[in-house]
Parts: structure tokens; C-alpha cells; sequence
């Protein structure tokens, strides 16, 4: 059997426990977290979070893109979120390949390179300051309340960087 089947057969058994009927879209804490896709994070358990509490924006490194940003533009501006919070990580997969590699590599195996950048980084908290300033400059942001975070997969610490 494979892990998708194994899913929906979970997701049928959620059906019975669901509990989202009457729920709003708009996050009860008005948070949007943007995270590394890493199944290492729990968000819900590393924040203490429920479901409706936040949006959860996860994407390879946490890193804010231009597809982070429309995201975050339409949780502001259509669903009530006043706050980001970014997560990155310690083992993160981003931190072992540069830009250059990645994009020869698939150019060598598909014959071009990709039209996206694929992010990478060697400073965690470089990059989580690069990510903060990026949303601190989006002219399509409302609110720019961002805090910034590196989680230790060794340790479970979260610690805040400036």
C-alpha cells in the first residue's frame, strides 16, 4: 500500500472527527507563519497552535519568495493576518547546494535551467534577515510585523533572530 493510500484512508477516518463546519478562513491569532517545508517541523506543536489559528505558508528553506508574498498579500488583505512569523532550521536541505550546482545539474539532466531561483543559502540567520527585509520592503504588505526564528531539529529550541 502505498503512503498516499494509507492518507486517504486516514482522511477518511478524519471525516468523522472533522470539525471545521462554521469555521472562518480568517486565523483566530491573525498569524501567518512562513516555515520550512522540512517534515521535521511541527509547527502545530513547536507554536502551540490549533487548526484556525494560522496560515501556514511552507515552501523549501521558509525562504520569502515572490510566491510568499502573494500569499501573505491575500492572508492580509482578504483574511485579517497582522503578524508573520518565519522559520528556518538547523539540518536544513537548502544549506547543502549552491545555486550554480543545482541549476547545472538540471540542466545536464532536462537540457535547461529552471526559470525560478531556487534560494539557497550558508547563513541561517543571513537568510532569515534577508527574508524579514523583504517583507519589511513589499510595497503589497499591510502589515510588516515580522519576527524571525531558527529551529534546532537536535534540541527542539527556537530562537529568535534580530
Amino acid at each position: 500500500m502505498s503512503s498516499t493510500d494509507v492518507f486517504a484512508q486516514a482522511a477518511a477516518a478524519h471525516k468523522s472527527r472533522h470539525r471545521g463546519a462554521g469555521m472562518s478562513a480568517r486565523p483566530t491569532r491573525k498569524v501567518a507563519v512562513v516555515a520550512c517545508m522540512d517534515a521535521r517541523l511541527d509547527l502545530f506543536d513547536i507554536l502551540g497552535l490549533e487548526v484556525g489559528d494560522a496560515h501556514l505558508i511552507r515552501n523549501a528553506g521558509g525562504v520569502v519568495t515572490d510566491d510568499v508574498i502573494r500569499s501573505l498579500t491575500i492572508s492580509q488583505r482578504f483574511l485579517g493576518t497582522e503578524e508573520i512569523i518565519l522559520i528556518h532550521h538547523t539540518g536544513c536541505g537548502m544549506l547543502g547546494f549552491t545555486e550554480d550546482e543545482f541549476r547545472a545539474e538540471l540542466e545536464a539532466e532536462v537540457g535547461q535551467r529552471p526559470t525560478w531561483a531556487a534560494e539557497t543559502f550558508t547563513d541561517l540567520d543571513a537568510d532569515v534577515r534577508q527574508s524579514m527585509e523583504r517583507i519589511r520592503t513589499s510595497p503589497f504588505l499591510r502589515c510588516r510585523d515580522v519576527r524571525g526564528f531558527v529551529y534546532d531539529v537536535e534540541t527542539g529550541d527556537l530562537r529568535e533572530v534580530r
